[in-house]
């Protein structure tokens, strides 16, 4: 089992910054692909970015891309979504996942972190 836990969600302006993090427990995540989901009140939850168990690769949804950038640090177990040039669109829950390497699907979830951006 892997335990996820998410902060650094809160208010800001558009044009600011957060920075998520999502810290597991229960196994490392060295073997799991992780990724960042968000869901606005009345949507579907979308994908925002991802990340390879290595760390080797990274990818965006187009509508963050060159804005939001994912890291991660298996010795901490940690993964974190930097957003900057926030949009009052960003805002949203924000969820991180694992998925195990070699998997299609994501298997665990956090509760989710609030986003709020004001215009």
């Amino acid at each position: 089992q892997v335990q996820l836990v998410e902060s650094g969600g809160g208010l800001v302006q558009a044009g600011g910054s957060l920075s998520l993090s999502c810290a597991a427990s229960g196994r490392t995540l060295s073997m799991y692909n992780m990724g960042w989901f968000r869901q606005a009140p009345g949507k579907e939850r979308e994908f925002v970015a991802a990340i390879t168990w290595s760390g080797g690769s990274t990818s965006y949804t187009n509508s963050v891309m060159g804005r939001f950038t994912i890291s991660r640090n298996n010795a901490k177990n940690t993964v974190v979504l930097q957003m900057n040039n926030l949009k009052p669109e960003d805002t949203a829950v924000y969820s991180c996942a694992a998925q195990r390497a070699g998997t299609s699907s994501y298997n665990y979830w956090g509760q989710g972190t609030q986003v709020t951006v004001s215009s």
